[in-house]
């Protein structure tokens, strides 16, 4: 039997990579993971300075503006990485609209506004759809792959953030559909839950008391950081997870994989039981 196995199946060497939402959090993260792995990462951010910032800092790396309300921005996006880079490998799909301001909004349905409701979709869903239908014509040529970032709040209810946990959940279902469709072209499409993951934007959108409930129900001492995330990012996205797609990978410390009241029962018998 010849040995199908991949030397150094991790590594990302001479791969092209658009990371969107990549210049600051998790998507900063990733994108110094892969660079670190051998990828040219392109940062897709509506930050377009901070991009900038981050991409000097990366060998062959490029910094774009994306604002992924608007079509042509995408579109754009696209077509330079291509034009400056001659193929694209790998998207991950990482941006999202999330901060302290929306946070503080996103909350119950019965209180949802609906312009949150439909800019939540507009940002997260119709964005990220429209990102992969522009990428799909180059991945195949490359036998490329997509990563998606959803949430562990797509998978479980919850009192908060009802606008983004759908949205999320949408995007699930767009990774399955990519994989179901375009297997055969030689592309994969998975997805990546995070769980409350200590990003910048995170640390000010939910104050310290809040962070310590779900740390209490971690299984793991401590929240994730981005770095953790983009491990799992980088994983989907390398020769190494060439037989995965379809996929949602959860990286929340264990978080959802125990019964309710966890933390209780710790408190109860003590944290070496």
């Amino acid at each position: 039997m010849v040995s199908t196995l991949i030397p150094d199946a991790i590594r990302l060497d001479d791969k092209v990579a658009i990371v969107t939402g990549g210049a600051g959090g998790i998507g900063a993260a990733t994108a110094r993971l892969m660079t670190a792995r051998g990828a040219r990462v392109v940062i897709a951010d509506i930050a377009l300075e901070r991009a900038q910032t981050l991409a000097s800092t990366l060998p062959g790396a490029l910094a774009v503006r994306l604002d992924l309300e608007d079509e042509d921005s995408i579109g754009a996006m696209v077509k330079r990485v291509v034009t400056h880079y001659g193929r694209l490998d790998i998207v991950h799909n990482n941006a999202a609209l999330l901060g302290p301001d929306i946070a503080a909004i996103d909350g119950d349905i019965e209180d949802m506004p609906t312009s949150l409701w439909d800019r939540t979709f507009a940002v997260n869903v119709r964005g990220t759809m429209i990102a992969c239908r522009e990428a799909l014509p180059h991945l195949r040529t490359t036998n490329g792959n997509i990563v998606n970032t959803v949430s562990n709040l797509s998978l479980q209810g919850h009192i908060i953030q009802a606008a983004y946990s759908a949205s999320k959940a949408a995007l699930i279902q767009m990774t399955r559909s990519i994989a179901a469709s375009h297997g055969r072209h030689h592309i994969r499409c998975n997805a990546v839950a995070p769980g409350m993951t200590m990003t910048p934007a995170l640390q000010a959108a939910f104050p310290a008391p809040l962070r310590a409930v779900v740390e209490g129900e971690t299984l793991r001492p401590q929240l994730g950081d981005p770095e953790d995330i983009a491990e799992a990012v980088a994983f989907l996205a390398a020769p190494a997870a060439r037989n995965i797609t379809g996929q949602v990978l959860v990286c929340d410390g264990g978080l959802a994989s125990h019964v309710p009241g966890l933390a209780g029962f710790r408190q109860f018998f003590g944290d070496g039981n």
